[in-house]
């Protein structure tokens, strides 16, 4: 039991840079991303903008944009090693605020969507109807 102990008391007190925990947490595909998103303004810590070498903290809060959606989580555990999925959710923990603001933008971006305007270059048999209803 003692071991078990001490193995979470120095994942506790492990120091990870930014960068290595967003590329740990598998919001970025390589650490050269993260690094990339972070100097670029994509990645807030605690209502600023981060650095790449700022060391994460347990229950820090990180603003995380990433294409059209903006994620704000809480950091649950520290962790400097890239694992599988599941493992890797467990490092944070997304608000509701933003679970719910995350699919509202896509319900209206999917709604936006089908505007009318076609996904591909009409064929021939298309364009033949849409000259025939130019004509008229």
């Amino acid at each position: 039991m003692s071991n078990q102990t001490g193995s979470a008391k120095g994942a506790q007190q492990q120091k990870v840079r930014l960068d290595k925990w967003l590329w740990a947490a598998r919001f970025f595909k390589t650490r050269a991303a993260a690094k990339e998103a972070v100097e670029g303004g994509k990645v807030h810590y605690q209502g600023q903008r981060g650095k790449c070498s700022r060391t994460v903290e347990i229950g820090a809060k990180l603003v995380i944009r990433q294409g059209l959606d903006e994620k704000t989580v809480i950091i649950v555990a520290i962790s400097d090693q890239r694992r599988g999925a599941p493992e890797a959710q467990l490092l944070y923990q997304e608000t509701e605020e933003s679970i719910k603001s995350r699919e509202e933008s896509a319900a209206v971006r999917k709604i936006m969507r089908g505007n009318g305007a076609p996904d591909h270059r009409p064929n021939k048999k298309e364009r033949r109807k849409i000259i025939q209803f130019k004509d008229r």
